[in-house]
């Protein structure tokens, strides 16, 4: 695979997010683009051959059967996996040529992740989970407890700053990994079945914060099965064994 320097992916991605970008612009694009995983004697195709566009500001909601290859899309979209062949374009820059000390800070200063199974270090406390990406990122720690703090009370979560994943309920973990994810203020969000598994009232919390975020100027690409969240959707892409089935853009 094609490396890029650190310094040409950073110079890149200033250039394209010093722009006003509308919603009309592009952020990100792929073209093309397939990743098979090998299991024994067999290839599955998980993503094969496809060809989307997402545009700033857009709340993307990508539906389909478990093993669809959903999550496998939002990785690559991310840059947390990278394709067997094809292109993915994001914020402008190449990821998918990208060596993996360029990925790594791309990802940490351009995509918030949201994971259905949560991916909370389990030695630290709920806000140290929160500064975690802050401290990577280089900001001061006064700057870092101060974000922190903010992040758990928008979570409801002010009681729970000192506690370790293990005390914390199952919607108490997702709140503490929402929060992870805006801690530098992506401009991208990317979440996987983020009200899976979870209660009633949390769920509802949790779409009313999508409802909040995308009111904001982020981008937002979920997977998901849940209707209340593909109601959010301003496009919809149905997805299954490895391949888009149909791209539904909608008033909402």
């Amino acid at each position: 695979m094609k490396e890029k320097p650190i310094e040409e992916s950073q110079e890149l991605n200033e250039i394209f997010l010093t722009k006003e970008l509308t919603k009309q612009d592009v952020l990100i694009y792929c073209k093309d683009l397939v990743k098979n995983y090998e299991i024994g004697d067999f290839i599955v195709k998980a993503v094969d051959k496809i060809s989307l566009e997402i545009k700033y500001g857009e709340f993307t909601v990508i539906v389909g059967p478990s093993g669809a290859g959903k999550t496998t899309l939002l990785n690559l979209f991310g840059g947390l996996d990278s394709p067997n062949s094809g292109t993915v374009y994001n914020q402008g820059v190449i990821i998918s040529d990208m060596d993996q000390e360029s990925l790594t800070l791309f990802r940490l200063i351009n995509s918030g992740f949201i994971f259905q199974n949560y991916n909370l270090i389990s030695t630290l406390t709920a806000e140290e989970n929160i500064m975690f990406p802050m401290n990577l990122a280089g900001m001061k720690f006064e700057e870092q407890r101060e974000r922190a703090v903010k992040l758990l009370k928008k979570m409801r979560l002010d009681e729970r700053r000192e506690h370790l994943p293990f005390q914390l309920s199952a919607g108490e973990q997702q709140r503490v990994a929402i929060a992870r994810a805006l801690a530098n203020n992506p401009p991208v969000i990317l979440a996987d079945e983020p009200t899976a598994n979870l209660d009633k009232k949390t769920s509802q919390f949790i779409k009313e914060l999508f409802q909040d975020l995308k009111s904001g100027e982020r981008t937002i690409i979920i997977a998901t099965h849940d209707d209340d969240l593909i109601a959010l959707a301003d496009k919809i892409i149905s997805f299954d064994e490895g391949k888009v089935i149909e791209v539904k853009v909608q008033s909402t």
